[in-house]
């Protein structure tokens, strides 16, 4: 009996021996086997049409509105600058003198010939007057009052031609003072007190610049001037109306903080470089703008109501060079898409071809995306904290 319960238990310890074993063989082959990978992860953006304000961005050069150049209208010698350089002056400042005595001398002599002119004027004219009279009763002849109407005639011609050698000498005495044009900030002087200076000279004086406001000369090729304009007509911008605004950046990069205007472009075309000159004018109140300094402009073009950007770190070039994109597509495949982008704004691409609001197009995880492999797609940037 004892044997035989002892041979029981061999039995019973065999089959768990046994059944011990085959489960540890389905372990080591299950645990050889890779589970089912998940799909990579990409992040996306939606395509959105919006509204956008283009601007295009020339170079350009500072002009001062208003200029003036002071040059001597007489001659002599210049007895003193009454003027600080690179102040502002006013219209009818007084900016040289010259001396006045040679021309205040003439101009006494002028009113002197003058004076003699108007008293040989008063017999010439009684005399006329009583021959007049006399002829008439045949007590002169009239040959004789002849005589007496021509000298009345001459002496009145004396009159009004020494009256304009007053006038004349009197225009070259105020000449030697040497008064601003206009109202502005003059520059440095040319001449210095003692120098002798001539009518009309072709060096000036001193120069006034009118900076309250200027004006920014820009150039503009006449093949983005054409397109501008085929986009307005073609429907693809709407214009601002009115006149377009104009925003500044000057030459270390910072923005110019007031607006301006544009005004008129050039008329003609530029054969050498096929470009055309537009006018914008730009308030100073501070005298931040220089003539001659160099500025970027960046000039409204007009609003795309439907305009739509994709990131410029999602679009790549094919190897024959046309713009693409990777987007998600149906059944969360990668596709590759050629688009064509018409420019830059910003950080983004202007897209006129190839995308439709609700794409999603891949920024981030590209590396992953090989065209025709699922993806599961997420808002870029979502994983980022």
């Amino acid at each position: 009996m004892q044997n035989r319960n002892v041979v029981l238990l061999m039995i019973v310890a065999g089959g768990l021996a046994a059944c011990l074993l085959l489960a540890g063989c389905d372990s080591a082959k299950n645990a050889g086997q890779k589970p089912p990978s998940a799909p990579p992860e990409v992040g996306v953006i939606t395509v959105q049409s919006q509204r956008v304000a283009l601007t295009t961005e020339l170079p350009g050069r500072t002009a001062p509105n208003l200029i003036a150049e002071v040059r001597p209208q007489v001659n002599g010698i210049v007895r003193k600058r009454l003027f600080t350089e690179g102040t502002d002056v006013k219209v009818g400042q007084l900016l040289y003198q010259i001396d006045p005595a040679g021309y205040q001398a003439a101009y006494d002599s002028a009113k002197a010939s003058l004076a003699r002119a108007e008293a040989n004027c008063i017999p010439a004219g009684l005399k006329e007057e009583r021959f007049r009279a006399l002829v008439k009763s045949k007590g002169v002849s009239q040959q004789e009052y002849d005589d007496a109407f021509a000298a009345l005639k001459q002496s009145e011609a004396d009159v009004a031609y020494n009256r304009a050698q007053v006038e004349t000498n009197r225009i070259n005495l105020a000449y030697t003072r040497v008064i601003a044009p206009i109202s502005g900030r003059i520059g440095r002087s040319a001449i210095t007190d003692g120098a002798l200076v001539t009518a009309n000279q072709v060096t000036p004086l001193a120069t006034i610049l009118r900076l309250d406001s200027v004006y920014v000369d820009v150039t503009q090729s006449s093949s983005e001037a054409l397109r501008w304009k085929r986009n307005l007509e073609g429907g693809l911008l709407k214009g601002g109306g009115g006149k377009a605004r104009v925003k500044l950046l000057l030459e270390d990069g910072t923005p110019y903080p007031l607006p301006g205007i544009l005004k008129f472009s050039e008329v003609t075309v530029d054969q050498s470089t096929g470009s055309i000159v537009l006018r914008a004018v730009f308030p100073n109140p501070k005298k931040i703008l220089l003539p001659g300094m160099f500025v970027r402009a960046l000039l409204e073009e007009g609003i795309s109501e439907k305009a739509i950007l994709i990131p410029q770190r999602g679009v790549s070039r094919n190897p024959a060079g046309s713009a693409m994109v990777m987007v998600v597509g149906k059944e969360e495949k990668v596709e590759p898409r050629v688009i064509k982008v018409e420019r830059t704004v910003g950080d983004s691409w202007l897209v006129s071809e190839g995308m439709k609001p609700g794409d999603r197009v891949i920024l981030e995880g590209i590396q992953k995306a090989r065209p025709g492999t699922v993806v599961k797609a997420v808002p870029f940037g979502a994983g980022k904290k």
